[in-house]
């Protein structure tokens, strides 16, 4: 974990209820702009998930970089949290890195199983983003 996903993980971790950080993760989601209507594809959409959530993910400067989208405000500040860990990382820091922020915040207790698999489509597709750069 880079010194830039443990200060994202401490600083929602501040928020002792984890409804609320939960809510405030969602709350920054609405805040971020839609995904333009051409990058809102099958190409990008992201299989396993129930709900439409497309990823877009590039290289630069050796650092991988995410950005995404979903048919829901739930799912899209989840999947926006862990495009925000994810990004401006290393393809190798990512794929040695474990950690799940979502179940490191305690984020995950309270979702569904089908949501639940939705996010492990949702790293794999950037595990193999990262694996293929």
């Amino acid at each position: 974990m880079t010194d830039r996903q443990r200060q994202l993980i401490d600083d929602l971790n501040l928020i002792e209820d984890a409804q609320e950080r939960l809510a405030i993760v969602v709350d920054r989601a609405r805040h971020r702009p839609r995904l333009p209507e051409t990058q809102r594809t099958d190409t990008h959409r992201v299989p396993g998930c129930v709900s439409a959530v497309w990823l877009v993910s590039e290289r630069r400067d050796g650092h991988c970089f995410f950005q995404c989208d979903a048919d829901g405000p739930l799912v899209k500040g989840l999947v926006a949290l862990v495009c925000d860990y994810c990004s401006d990382t290393a393809p190798a820091d990512l794929l040695a890195d474990d950690t799940d922020p979502l179940g490191e915040l305690g984020l995950l207790a309270n979702l569904s199983p089908t949501r639940r698999n939705g996010l492990a489509s949702v790293r794999a597709a950037i595990r193999e983003f990262a694996a293929a750069s």
